[in-house]
């Protein structure tokens, strides 16, 4: 069991580490981190945390790194995470307060968790299920066409023209058919409102004009496409080129690049990931061999969304991150975004 001094030694080999990407040696220790022993007495410490199988020499020179499972302990050790300051979160708050839609939300934060931790940055769409639909507008824009406006809870707008088959569209006519629409799903959530646009098409023989049926049916349908692509998981990924660094990766990089194309794998990484009350995890390693990242590490966390809807984000990076950072950033954001989107 490692404790006392020698988990300090580790702390201060993984922060000179990741700082420098060089392995360290008790003398720079000791030089460093005022640790108020002999370079002797740090060496006796490593040795104890070598034994351990928390670090290695890469090399034959006295240096060494953090392994897997000294990266896990250190992560589980950190006392404190230091919050980012004022300044920081005010400059969060000011950049993602000028979002003007959920897309531009998505879009604004994944760059920004990507500028504030120099590794990929990945937001899970909130799961809008359960969001209100707040409005649904139908406006004839020529003689076959009439443009779907779609509204929810969310901030979500879609917009849709549903082309009608040799219609002559009259505002009269969309103004009915708006109000029948409208009146079956304004109110509900979006999976109820997919129910009730499919009711509404099997019962249309009941309520429309027998030459109105065709054309009812396909503004229907564009409305049911609209609400079935935001029921859907996606996510908004940003600072792929940060996987460019040199030796980082090495011949593991194809494989990271594949996992994060697979977004289902991502997906379900973070969602077995972040689970129980701990508000940021992370995932080290050798612990991401499943999903094919066994050179990656992992810091996510939730926020939740108008219906306690819980979407997740987080970073992906090399073995060789700020954890401490990096979790501080993630869980800002993710706070900034449980404010923004939670408020229902």
């Amino acid at each position: 069991m490692v404790s006392g001094r020698s988990l300090e030694v580790l702390h201060a080999i993984v922060s000179d580490f990741v700082a420098s990407n060089e392995p360290v040696g008790s003398k720079a220790i000791v030089d460093r981190h005022h640790f108020g022993v002999s370079a002797a007495t740090i060496r006796n410490d490593m040795a104890l945390l070598e034994e351990e199988d928390l670090i290695v020499a890469p090399h034959t020179s006295s240096g060494r790194v953090p392994t897997d499972k000294g990266y896990r302990l250190y992560v589980d050790t950190l006392a404190r995470i230091r919050p980012l300051s004022a300044a920081q979160r005010a400059a969060i708050e000011r950049f993602l307060g000028e979002s003007a839609d959920l897309d531009d939300v998505m879009a604004r934060t994944v760059r920004l968790l990507a500028q504030l931790t120099n590794q990929v940055a990945v937001v899970q769409y909130p799961s809008l299920r359960r969001t209100v639909v707040r409005h649904v507008e139908l406006v004839a824009v020529g003689e076959d066409r009439v443009l779907c406006v779609l509204i929810l809870g969310t901030g979500v707008v879609e917009q849709q023209v549903a082309r009608l088959p040799a219609a002559q569209v009259t505002e009269a006519w969309v103004h009915g058919l708006r109000e029948r629409i409208a009146g079956a799903v304004v109110g509900n959530d979006v999976e109820t409102a997919v129910t009730e646009i499919a009711r509404l098409g099997d019962t249309v023989e009941d309520w429309a004009q027998p030459d109105e049926t065709e054309l009812v049916r396909s503004v229907l349908a564009v409305l049911n496409g609209q609400l079935r692509a935001n029921r859907s998981e996606r996510i908004a990924i940003s600072g792929a080129a940060n996987l460019s660094r040199p030796g980082e990766f090495a011949g593991s990089l194809p494989a990271v690049l594949e996992a994060i194309e697979e977004q289902v794998t991502l997906l379900r990484l973070f969602g077995e990931l972040v689970q129980g009350e701990r508000d940021v995890a992370a995932s080290i390693g050798r612990e991401n061999e499943p999903y094919g990242l066994g050179a990656a590490s992992i810091i996510a966390s939730s926020y939740e969304t108008e219906g306690d809807s819980v979407s997740r984000l987080g970073v992906l990076g090399p073995l060789r991150m700020d954890y401490a950072g990096n979790i501080a950033a993630v869980r800002a954001v993710a706070r900034y975004l449980n404010g923004a989107l939670g408020e229902g």
